[in-house]
């Protein structure tokens, strides 16, 4: 399904409206795989299927699924339902934004870091409400009691990671232009920070949740806090453009604190990069296994198939000197010289 989003004489509205289709399914199982092939595709298929599903009118309409056939059922339809909503929100993002945040390019020089202050202002709430929705699958690892259930975590965990990692770059590009930020943008700027904190809470919970269900411990990333007195630094500021009374601070203790909460925060941006590369990296080796059995597979086949067949256009036979010949069988994997 894959190579399909990526050949153009393939009809991704129709490939996407038959996986819908089968979201209204009475079956849990059915329902959920369709919800996971769809993620997939979102993460790893070509950018033509998020964008169509970002140009929908509906999305998924799950909020009421309930599977009545016995307890899993009822047990698995309570993720169907976040599962749903996050899939919904992650085509929203799209929509409001033109790119998925999970996808960005990351760093000093990436989308969220180079943003403009009205812009910013504009795009964390968005990846706040993405992140919500993720975050809101709430599952412990006594629940995760299934294949079905945990592909859709660990598709959930590798879209964690990667879109906290934009959420944080928006951070510290949000910190670094606060002090220059007018008033009312300051308030903005003040809740996103606190939300962010909030978020941070949460995430690490998560985190622990699939550290408990095996995933190793290096492919988990380290979250640094900023140092509380940064909080309190951005708040003095705003009630300073308030005209309210602050505390004496110099230029210096609160370049200082800054200072620090970007590093604390920029080691964390370093950690959830490290983590996504091994993904990928990990991604790409399971892939080379993958085409190597089947390349091997092939062979076994090639070698089990006997040397004398009748004459066909792909096979020439010629008889000489009583015996006959054929041409070697060609290797459709092999590299051409």
């Amino acid at each position: 399904l894959i190579q399909c989003t990526n050949e153009m004489n393939v009809n991704i509205p129709q490939l996407a409206d038959s996986l819908f289709e089968r979201t209204t399914n009475s079956s849990w199982v059915v329902v959920f795989k369709s919800l996971i092939t769809t993620h997939h595709l979102m993460v790893y298929g070509n950018e033509r299927f998020i964008q169509y599903l970002a140009s929908r009118n509906t999305l998924f309409n799950l909020s009421n699924f309930l599977d009545k056939s016995g307890l899993q059922g009822y047990d698995m339809s309570t993720f169907i339902r976040r599962y749903s909503r996050y899939l919904n929100e992650k085509a929203v993002s799209y929509r409001q934004v033109a790119f998925d945040f999970t996808k960005v390019k990351r760093g000093a020089d990436g989308v969220m870091r180079t943003m403009s202050t009205e812009k910013l202002l504009k795009t964390v709430p968005i990846i706040q409400n993405q992140m919500d929705a993720l975050l809101d699958f709430n599952v412990n690892s006594n629940e995760l009691t299934n294949g079905v259930i945990n592909a859709a975590f660990m598709l959930l965990f590798k879209d964690a990671i990667r879109l906290f990692a934009a959420y944080n770059e928006g951070i510290i590009n949000l910190l670094e232009k606060y002090f220059d930020m007018k008033k009312n943008q300051c308030k903005e700027g003040l809740d996103i920070y606190k939300k962010f904190l909030t978020r941070m809470t949460r995430i690490s919970e998560f985190l622990k949740v699939a550290e408990q269900v095996g995933i190793d411990r290096g492919d988990i990333p380290d979250l640094s806090q900023a140092p509380s007195s940064l909080l309190d630094a951005l708040e003095q500021h705003l009630a300073s453009l308030e005209g309210k009374k602050i505390k004496d601070s110099t230029a210096a203790s609160r370049a200082t604190t800054l200072s620090n909460a970007v590093s604390s925060l920029a080691s964390t941006g370093l950690s959830l990069t490290k983590v996504d590369e091994r993904e990928k990296q990990a991604a790409l080796e399971e892939e080379q296994a993958r085409l190597k059995a089947l390349k091997e597979q092939r062979l076994k086949e090639l070698a089990k198939k006997p040397h004398t067949s009748l004459t066909t256009a792909a096979s020439p036979v010629s008889t000489a000197a009583g015996s006959i010949m054929t041409t070697p069988a060609i290797d459709i994997f092999s590299t051409p010289s």
